[in-house]
């Protein structure tokens, strides 16, 4: 797909960075280091299975769940609607 002076995979090269950027930023984020033995939330032992999969886990799985079920329930629909569009 050509778009005016640009050249051709311009536009798939353009997606490709932006995705590459994305995963960047998300491997940044991700934990480091050592893990934590208890859970900084609960105090609940962390399984030694968890810390060897998960480097510089910091809560247990019953802890993460429920914040990322609280991240998930924002009730940011982002996918939009007809209706929503319409008005």
């Amino acid at each position: 797909m050509a778009g005016g002076w640009t050249r051709d995979g311009a536009v798939q090269d353009q997606i490709d960075d932006t995705v590459n950027d994305a995963v960047q930023a998300a491997r940044t984020r991700m934990p480091r280091g050592e893990s934590a033995e208890f859970c900084d939330v609960c105090g609940e032992e962390i399984p030694e299975k968890r810390r060897q999969a998960l480097p510089g886990v910091r809560t247990c799985v019953t802890c993460q769940s429920e914040r990322d079920a609280a991240v998930r329930s924002t009730g940011i629909n982002r996918r939009g609607s007809k209706d929503s569009q319409l008005r």
